[in-house]
């Protein structure tokens, strides 16, 4: 008798709930211009543009293990202004980073100057190889980003 109470009072209704939420659910996906965002601040949705709004200045080619791989970045896009600048070096083919930095509230367009602004961007890489460098800027409200990456070797 008790096992039937408990199932009656929390088993049922979880099952219920469960069935009619993925009925309306399904309804409401089926209209059009419905998606479902599960991770909305993530969201694939945001534009991203690679277009020649964002350039690398200054890389090199090739380097050797004793020379510096130094650059600077031009944005073009004054939306951009006063926002993060990341650039980062992956070894070609692997995921992990070999050098990284950040450069918080890089504002450019009052003066139209390189990026970082008042610091550089400097990493002597001691492995020969390929590697890939990205830079990234994402704008001031962290909404949208553009991206730019090249390649080059140390040997």
């Amino acid at each position: 008798m008790v096992t039937r109470l408990v199932y009656v009072v929390f088993i049922l209704p979880i099952i219920l709930s469960i069935t009619f939420g993925s009925i309306v659910l399904a309804d409401v996906l089926q209209e059009p211009g419905r998606e479902l965002n599960m991770w909305p601040n993530g969201s694939t949705n945001r534009p991203i543009s690679t277009a020649m709004s964002i350039e690398i200045i200054g890389l090199e080619k090739q380097y050797t293990t004793s020379n510096p791989v130094q650059i600077q970045v031009k944005v073009d896009d004054t939306s951009f202004d006063c926002g993060d600048l990341y650039i980062t070096i992956y070894s070609s083919g692997k995921s992990m980073p070999i050098a990284q930095s950040g450069f918080l509230e890089q504002c450019f367009a009052e003066n139209g100057e390189f990026l970082p602004i008042d610091d550089h961007f400097s990493e002597i890489i001691v492995n020969p190889g390929q590697y890939e460098l990205i830079v990234k800027m994402n704008d001031k409200n962290q909404k949208s980003s553009i991206t730019a990456s090249e390649k080059f070797t140390i040997k």
